[in-house]
């Protein structure tokens, strides 16, 4: 899988593709079906299958302090769509700069010019342009003066309910992890590098992998079990925390693995870590002592979810 960054980096051997736009946030069932349906038509026009993203994320741009928790990092993302043929991805920064675009010159640009696309799937209420001027219609009818059909995203219902991003953060809100693994198609996953931390875990007796989540919220928090691969003998269970650390006096998000039975140094080795199950909420606690009785309380709860499910 090529990715392009930026539209600047489109080259002439990009042009002639089938392609979808959006944020894909999360590569849900719903967006699967898409990639689904963009592959077969790759097949038939005998082209690539090119994915157009943003990094930020539109709404990240207009409301940086009230956008919805991202489902997956930039990375984590292409990480997801390796699995599902998509041959490309063209992601762009959202900036003043696009948001200035005018949806005609969107179409133009982008689209025409820069992809040549030959087949084009967008949702049915998919907006761009300065101003959100641009909609399917728009799109439909350029899709006829350029000879490429413009057709909309089949919905993909789970519980006769329609898959969506939204969906599954509501449910990891909640802490129903089953329900965001369902309409995921996998369990629930943050991944990243693990850095060195303050290391007040091992003064009590539970070492912690940290990873730093940069992000400005997270879908997730609390305490979970989990599985982590990326490191010898995956997948191993531990149980993690997620959350700012205010026993502590902490202020950014940051995420904790204590891993079971395991002993080798892992500092710099880039992970992943899927949520399971949902333990508790973090909490405050007065004193290192509570928190040292709390975390075996966790880690008992921990490995009596995995012991339940061999």
């Amino acid at each position: 899988m090529e990715l392009i960054r930026g539209i600047h980096n489109l080259r002439t051997r990009h042009r002639g593709c089938v392609a979808t736009i959006g944020n894909f946030d999360g590569v849900h069932l719903g967006h699967q079906a898409v990639l689904g349906q963009l592959a077969e038509q790759a097949e038939e026009y005998g082209l690539p299958t090119q994915l157009i993203t943003f990094d930020p994320q539109p709404q990240e741009f207009f409301r940086p302090d009230q956008a919805p928790a991202r489902l997956t990092r930039l990375r984590e993302k292409l990480l997801a769509l390796r699995r599902f043929s998509v041959d490309r991805v063209l992601c762009t920064p959202f900036d003043q700069r696009l948001a200035n675009m005018e949806a005609e010159q969107f179409i133009e640009q982008i689209l025409v010019e820069g992809l040549g696309v030959r087949y084009l799937v967008v949702g049915d209420d998919f907006r761009f342009g300065k101003g959100r001027r641009g909609d399917f219609e728009m799109l439909r009818l350029a899709g006829e003066r350029h000879g490429f059909p413009v057709v909309s995203m089949h919905t993909f219902n789970i519980d006769a309910e329609r898959v969506s991003s939204t969906r599954i953060r509501e449910a990891l809100g909640v802490g129903d992890l089953v329900t965001a693994e369902k309409l995921l198609g996998r369990p629930y996953r943050m991944s990243g590098r693990v850095a060195h931390g303050d290391k007040l875990g091992r003064t009590i007796g539970f070492p912690t992998a940290n990873i730093h989540l940069h992000r400005k919220a997270t879908p997730v928090d609390g305490v979970f079990a989990v599985e982590v691969f990326g490191v010898e003998g995956e997948p191993v269970h531990g149980v993690a925390n997620v959350g700012t650390r205010p026993t502590v006096n902490g202020t950014r998000s940051l995420l904790e693995i204590h891993l079971f039975d395991f002993s080798s140094e892992i500092y710099g080795h880039y992970i992943n870590v899927d949520f399971l199950q949902r333990i508790r909420p973090e909490q405050r606690f007065e004193s290192f002592d509570a928190l040292k009785q709390q975390i075996d309380r966790d880690v008992d709860s921990a490995r009596t979810f995995f012991a339940s499910r061999d």
